[in-house]
Parts: structure tokens; C-alpha cells; sequence
């Protein structure tokens, strides 16, 4: 039954010339009849150099939103449109403006890219968890404020000592969720394993890590590793895609709680009933608020 509702989203994916995107965070089921899976930046990139009118995004709006950034001649629909991101939508546009007008006045805003459309409209430049330390290193003004996750914040801030990071108490509440006291009793129990973690991560924990990175290099660093143990600290899933990969490697879960339920919202399913024409919702933005929000996009563009 499962191969057979993969067989025919392929099919209709061919016939109505759709490109299907699927986070890493997605399940393995949904990133098998991907054409493209990765982190979110990534993604837009390889679905801006897609032939195809139609863009399907299996993860989170704020992913879905950048793709049609970066391809606003194309339709782009999010799977299931329930799936939103907190750490995305944890600050306005009108309060980051008015922090800007005051407190920090004449700051150069930065970015993550897991932010909003309308919050990527008043921000200077946009980062990824893996180009966030070079391009603020690149950046010319000494004062950065760095949104919205104070804890990838701390990691550039450690990383980039000439520059005046200034963070604000936001983050992914996931992540964030991880304790000192997760780190040290996953090394405990599997003494051989290497440590890698999601700078989302809070400090105290990245501290014990032996390796640091976006999605896609703890991925990559585990499958270059001549090491056979890991303790992988980020989502859940990308441990069952690493077993997948590296069969024979051994993987445990740093916090059995590293789970985004948002990424879980997106079924098979969903898909189906996306390509067939049933489900799904239409990604459309405000042209005004679009122009300023692609600036931010393309200044990353050209520092990184």
C-alpha cells in the first residue's frame, strides 16, 4: 500500500510537472518520492534552478515562503499549511523596527533564515546555521543584532570576537529544550560515540559537543567519519535517515523530546493529495513586502 500511494505520487508529479522539496526533518517515506531533500535554504536554491512551474514544499511555511522568494514566477504550495516553525514567527516586523529606531540604531540586522517573510522584510541579511559565522564575519559594521535564536546567536557571537553581537531571548523552543545534563549522560551511556549538535542548541551543550553544524554537516560529518558511533543532537529523524545511509554505523538520540511535532504534520498522505489537486494551500506574498524581504536574501547571496 505505501509503494503503491509512492508509485503514484511519482507518477502525477511527472505528468503535472511538479518539483517535490522535502526538509531533512521529514520522514523517510515523504523524502523518497523527493526530488530534492536538505535543509531549508538549500532547497529554495536547488528549486530556483528547477525546470518545473510547480513547487511542492514538505516542511514549514516560513521554507515555503523563501522558495517563492526565490522563484516568484513559480506556484508554490505547502503540503500541509498547519506547519509553522514558533522560533519563525517568535517576533513581529513592527518590533524588530522599533528596536532598531531605538535601542539598537544604527545596528546591521541579521537574519536567520527560519524567520517570516514580513520579519525578513525590515532585517539587512539573511544566514543559514552553516554560512552564519562567515558572513557576519564578512559584514563591515562592528554592531550586529542577530534574530531570532539567541542560541545560534551565542554560537557566531563565540566564533566572530570582533564583532558586538546583540541577542534577543528567541530561539527553537526544541532545541532549547536540550539540557547540560542530556549531553553528559548520552556520553555516559555510549562512552565510544561522538557528540554532534545543532548550534540551536544552548551553549552549555554545544560546549560538550565534538562536533557542531546545520543538518546537512552533522549529516555529512557522520557519514565522512572513519568513528562507527554518533550521538546525534538535533530532530529525531535524521537518525533513522542516517541508519538508512550508514548501515553500518550505530546512531542514539541525544534527548528522546527532539521532535518538532510541525515537521510531523506533513504525512504521505498530504502529498498525495497535494499533487492530485485536493490538498495543499497556495503560497502567496505581498509584493511590496516580498521585494524588501528578497533583498535581505540576495545580500547572503553575495557575502557567502
Amino acid at each position: 500500500m505505501l509503494k503503491d500511494l509512492q508509485e503514484e505520487i511519482i507518477r502525477l508529479k511527472k505528468e503535472k510537472d511538479i518539483c517535490i522539496l522535502a526538509h531533512s526533518y521529514q520522514s523517510e517515506d515523504i523524502l523518497e518520492v523527493a526530488d530534492f531533500s536538505g535543509d531549508s535554504y538549500a532547497l529554495s536554491v536547488k528549486a530556483a534552478k528547477s525546470e518545473s512551474k510547480t513547487l511542492l514544499m514538505c516542511g514549514v511555511r516560513f521554507m515555503a515562503e523563501t522558495a517563492k522568494l526565490l522563484s516568484p514566477e513559480k506556484k508554490v504550495i505547502i503540503a500541509n499549511g498547519e506547519a509553522g516553525c514558533p522560533m519563525a514567527e517568535q517576533f513581529t516586523a513592527g518590533y524588530i523596527e522599533k528596536l532598531k529606531e531605538s535601542k539598537y540604531k544604527g545596528y546591521t540586522v541579521v537574519a536567520y533564515i527560519n524567520t517570516t517573510t514580513e520579519l525578513k522584510s525590515v532585517c539587512d541579511v539573511c544566514v543559514t546555521s552553516s554560512s552564519a559565522v562567515k558572513i557576519v564575519n564578512k559584514i563591515a559594521n562592528k554592531n550586529i543584532l542577530f534574530i531570532p535564536d539567541c542560541n545560534l546567536g551565542s554560537f557566531v557571537k563565540e566564533n566572530c570576537p570582533d564583532k558586538n553581537i546583540a541577542l534577543l531571548d528567541g530561539g527553537c523552543p526544541v532545541h532549547a529544550a536540550v539540557t547540560k545534563e542530556d549531553a553528559v549522560k548520552a556520553k555516559e551511556n555510549h562512552p565510544n560515540a561522538l557528540l554532534l549538535v545543532h548550534p540551536e542548541c544552548k551553549k552549555e551543550v554545544t560546549a560538550l559537543s565534538d562536533f557542531a553544524g546545520s543538518t546537512a554537516d552533522i549529516m555529512k560529518f557522520a557519514e565522512n567519519s572513519e568513528n562507527d558511533e554518533f550521538i546525534i543532537g538535533t530532530e529525531n529523524s535524521i537518525i533513522q535517515h542516517l541508519q538508512i545511509k550508514c548501515p553500518d554505523k550505530k546512531f542514539y538520540a541525544l534527548s528522546k523530546n527532539l521532535i518538532c511535532s510541525d515537521m510531523k504534520l506533513t504525512t504521505l498522505t498530504d502529498v498525495y493529495n497535494t499533487v492530485s489537486g485536493t490538498g495543499g494551500e497556495e503560497i502567496i506574498l505581498d509584493s511590496d513586502i516580498a521585494q524588501k524581504a528578497v533583498r535581505c536574501i540576495n545580500k547572503m547571496i553575495e557575502l557567502g
